[in-house]
């Protein structure tokens, strides 16, 4: 298979790659999925055609996003990406406890959407300042 990109086009899919590496193996310890390790060194390998090496270093023997690649910024789009997630992820939970974990379905959905804007309004203006645990 033959895949015609720009050299634009090839740096935003290095992005996208590491970034679905990331994803999948960055919470996996040494139980990693090698074989997406093994294809995002594959796609990398393709930064000594295109001459883009400062993207890329040598680790064991394979060809890995380099030091400078991880520290230019990717990683900050994962963080806006997970704190996304996680009040979006948080706000749908505590407007289903608030509905007392009913099922879902056309005669409540409004009510937990809107609960859920609520939350997500106060988290934009105040993150998690406010939420307070009974102990």
């Amino acid at each position: 298979m033959n895949i015609e990109l720009t050299n634009s086009e090839f740096r935003q899919l290095l992005d996208l790659v590491y970034v679905g590496n990331w994803i999948m193996n960055s919470t996996r310890g040494t139980d990693r999925i090698l074989e997406y390790d093994d294809l995002e060194s594959k796609i990398f390998s393709h930064c000594l055609k295109s001459k883009m090496f400062s993207l890329i270093e040598m680790e064991n023997g394979s060809i890995v996003p380099s030091r400078a690649f991880r520290s230019g910024g990717i990683h900050e789009a994962i963080m806006d990406y997970e704190d996304t997630v996680f009040y979006e992820i948080l706000a749908e939970e505590l407007a289903r406890r608030d509905m007392n974990f009913e099922p879902i379905n056309s005669e409540n959905f409004i009510e937990l959407t809107t609960r859920i804007d609520e939350y997500i309004e106060e988290f934009e203006e105040n993150g998690i300042e406010n939420i307070l645990l009974d102990k």
